[in-house]
């Protein structure tokens, strides 16, 4: 009896907390779900009208929208081979006794702590600019043309951008996992005398891939909605080189007014970031139970 009533009171108690939670998601996606059936222009208010799947038609079928897809995909995958493939080396050195080690830690750490609009005006700006920032001035000292990085190579530029932020984070994760190995295991195969590329390949990065999947999975989700950096260097292009899925629905919903085809192509991103994070969360699943 005790047990039921305490069970009913943590409800009660808990109850303030879920209805919040589920107010602050339901109702804007309600909103959004709503007006992604209406014709609802910011510049003509008063005349909405319901259109039905009619938004949904034309983000879909925008020539816009495939590159913005493609951006994205291209944006994350590029994003998480850099942070993984240079996490894992990073923390494998940071593992490593040396002089200073903490203090290099928490200077490898660091970029994760600044926000991403002043980490694209720092790279846009003293970096990647083509007359004043450091890359022209190392060309110029080669001997070389200055390469204009956000205006030639937008995506790339930024995945450099946003690779940068989320290292240090990859790097942590990984390191975590590093200090959890058995050493008994290295010493072990060290002596049988296994060579250093084989240690680390059948002994440590086995040992990671749980590690390696968690990463994965939560830069995923944070990668697809990728926009700060986006607004500040490129504006979404040329064209739409830079674009993704955030920009383009930031561009319908307050650059050209046009909420109902904004809210379409969220509703869109939802149910493609919905597919993903499900497929992670399987993977992610089959991998802890392994």
């Amino acid at each position: 009896m005790a047990t039921k009533h305490s069970r009913a009171s943590a409800r009660i108690m808990i109850s303030p907390a879920v209805i919040l939670l589920l107010g602050w998601m339901l109702i804007p996606l309600s909103m959004t779900l709503y007006f992604s059936f209406l014709r609802y222009n910011l510049l003509m208010p008063g005349m909405e009208e319901f259109t039905g799947l009619t938004n949904y038609k034309y983000f879909l079928t925008d020539p816009a929208f495939f590159a913005a897809l493609t951006n994205t995909i291209l944006l994350v995958c590029g994003v998480l081979l850099v942070t993984v493939i240079g996490g894992v080396f990073l923390a494998l050195l940071l593992d490593q006794p040396f002089f200073g080690q903490g203090i290099v830690r928490i200077l490898v750490i660091a970029p994760f702590f600044v926000m991403p609009t002043v980490s694209a005006l720092v790279w846009k700006n003293m970096f990647m600019n083509p007359v004043n920032g450091l890359f022209a001035h190392l060309f110029k000292f080669f001997g070389l043309e200055p390469f204009d990085f956000l205006a030639q190579a937008p995506l790339a530029s930024i995945i450099g951008i946003v690779s940068w932020q989320w290292l240090p984070f990859a790097t942590l994760i990984l390191l975590t996992a590093f200090q959890s190995l058995d050493q008994e295991q290295l010493e072990a195969s060290e002596m049988d005398g296994a060579p250093w590329i084989k240690r680390f390949w059948f002994i440590m990065l086995p040992h990671l891939s749980r590690a390696i999947t968690v990463v994965i999975l939560i830069q995923t989700i944070f990668l697809l909605s990728v926009f700060a950096e986006i607004l500040v260097t490129t504006n979404g292009g040329p064209g739409t080189a830079s674009t993704n899925l955030t920009y383009l629905i930031y561009m319908q919903s307050l650059l050209q007014f046009d909420v109902g085809g904004g809210s379409a192509g969220g509703v869109v991103a939802i149910i493609l970031a919905n597919i993903v994070a499900i497929f992670l969360m399987r993977m992610i699943g089959k991998n802890l139970d392994a």
